[in-house]
């Protein structure tokens, strides 16, 4: 099986036109070209990630957080980024990052989060644009239902002490920062990925009592109290790292002839005292 085959599945499922304008996804290195038999997928492309893919002899890697983020004039073995990007490239290992776009497919990481916590009319916080498409104009949109952030509702209102709870269960962390009283009312829950206090205004004009999402500043914390909506921060690795592990599942499902494993050596560089 030749890669192109691989990504062109991940570009129907995390569809490239969801990509915020200042990421940079698809495929950052490597030819499509090039026989597939052993995928890696993990949050961060660090060193230790590299040398896991090298040494289990990975031909793919996709991971959420693109390398190459920033314009670089060298590649050289002189920096710890450029001796990465250097042994993935001599090993003959490509990298794909599907980013933003996976946080806002219709089975992306945004999407896992609200059914996570067991909403229901779970709808985007912001829309995706139509797209001209030749299906367009049949009525049929590529946008249709899809954006960033998520939202919906709780079966039952409960206080957001024990959403805190929910979350944590959830997520499988023991501790989570919040803003809000623990005795607040919650039953709309948006949800953002990473660090996306951003959508806390879009969040708050469609009624929620809490945005969810992995970390925030000191300021957007008191932008959310002077909002009037809680935040619940457990952390960006909590929040993303689910769905790579999930992402190898569905990988290794679309393709049983292929090995498709999630990252052993990834770790949340936060601890939690």
């Amino acid at each position: 099986m030749q890669t192109g085959e691989v990504l062109a599945f991940l570009r129907e499922f995390a569809p490239p036109f969801l990509s915020e304008s200042w990421d940079n996804t698809g495929l950052l290195i490597g030819r499509e070209s090039r026989e597939v038999s052993r995928i890696v997928t993990c949050l961060t492309l660090t060193p230790d990630v590299a040398q896991e893919a090298v040494e289990r002899e990975a031909q793919l890697v996709v991971t959420h957080h693109p390398v190459l983020f920033r314009a670089v004039q060298q590649i050289t073995d002189e920096n710890p980024e450029g001796q990465m990007l250097l042994q993935l490239i001599e090993a003959g290992v490509a990298v794909y990052s599907p980013h933003t776009s996976y946080d806002s497919a219709r089975s992306g990481i945004n999407q896992q989060l609200a059914e996570s916590f067991g909403l229901h009319s779970i709808r985007p916080l912001r829309a995706a644009e139509s797209v001209a498409r030749p299906d367009v104009s049949s009525g049929n949109d590529p946008a249709a239902g899809l954006g960033s952030g998520r939202f919906g509702d709780l079966h039952e209102a409960i206080s957001l002490a024990e959403f805190l709870e929910r979350a944590k269960l959830a997520l499988g962390v023991t501790n989570t920062q919040f803003v809000g009283s623990p005795a607040r009312v919650v039953k709309r829950v948006g949800t953002a990925c990473g660090a996306a206090a951003e959508f806390m205004l879009d969040a708050a004009s469609e009624g929620c009592d809490v945005l969810l999402t992995g970390e925030a500043r000191f300021h957007a914390c008191l932008e959310a109290r002077t909002l009037d909506i809680a935040l619940v921060l457990p952390g960006h690795y909590a929040t993303e790292r689910p769905a790579m592990e999930r992402l190898a599942k569905i990988l290794g499902g679309q393709f049983p002839e292929l090995d498709v494993l999630a990252s052993q050596v990834e770790s949340d560089p936060v601890g939690w005292a």
